[in-house]
């Protein structure tokens, strides 16, 4: 019987090609800049070597040269996955993955931080694609990572449906995805077994006609509460992040424009 965090296939689902880690960078800057920074879209090179190697937003860091990245745009277009705009000064760059991958404009956010980023939980997600496109709630993200997970596009690292559930984009190469499980399934279980109980080292204050018991779980319900309480402030704290970010991108941008 397979396991909750083992994939099912869906039927007739599209496989996806492997994508290497500077396939991946290349692809996620030019989604990221579509949308963050458009008045400077499509991209020349030195833009994309430069977003690429940036220091935010980024996992891992990467220091890639030019001819590592051309050598990545000449494979992802004969992918049909990126074409060249010529007839300007500069040569620039563009996706097209809203074709080739059938996605809608939140869906290709996801994706594009999964491309960024690798593996995150599903809060880490949600924060950081909201920068991009807004996503309402957690809900709203599932809904969206199970459409994109039954096409193959996302892979579930740990259970489904499970606070702090881990995911990717499917590009990986096929003995990659084991190691990441084994990776984040021991980390989820590390911290589900050291997530600390009530500590109670004096007989805990009861309410008129509550039990010790009730007490006791009362403070579970509001540990419990607190934790996803603070998932939530992350969240916002990274979209906050990503705002500042987009903001000096823009504000470089304008500088930029004007001579400065």
């Amino acid at each position: 019987m397979l396991s909750e965090a083992e994939d099912v296939p869906a039927k007739d689902a599209p496989s996806w090609p492997v994508l290497t880690m500077v396939q991946r960078r290349v692809l996620g800057v030019l989604v990221e800049k579509a949308k963050t920074t458009p008045d400077a879209y499509p991209l020349s090179l030195n833009a994309l070597v430069t977003g690429s190697n940036q220091k935010s937003n980024r996992d891992p860091l990467l220091n890639l040269s030019d001819v590592e990245v051309e050598e990545a745009l000449a494979s992802l277009q004969n992918q049909l996955l990126v074409s060249r705009i010529s007839g300007g000064r500069v040569e620039r760059w563009r996706h097209l993955l809203y074709e080739a991958w059938k996605a809608d404009k939140v869906e290709l956010a996801i994706l594009g931080e999964l491309l960024l980023r690798g593996p995150q939980t599903e809060g880490e997600l949600r924060g950081r694609a909201a920068r991009m496109e807004p996503i309402d709630d957690l809900e709203m993200l599932r809904v969206i990572l199970k459409r994109l997970a039954e096409r193959n596009l996302v892979d579930y690292l740990t259970p489904e449906g499970r606070r702090g559930t881990v995911v990717t984009h499917g590009f990986h190469a096929p003995d990659e995805l084991p190691r990441l499980r084994r990776v984040h399934g021991a980390a989820a279980s590390v911290d589900s077994f050291s997530s600390p109980e009530p500590v109670i080292s004096s007989p805990p204050v009861v309410r008129t006609g509550s039990s010790p018991e009730d007490s006791v779980e009362g403070l579970k319900k509001e540990v419990a509460f607190l934790r996803e309480h603070m998932d939530g402030v992350r969240a916002q704290i990274t979209e906050l992040e990503g705002q500042m970010q987009r903001m000096a991108e823009e504000f470089q941008h304008l500088k930029r424009s004007l001579g400065g």
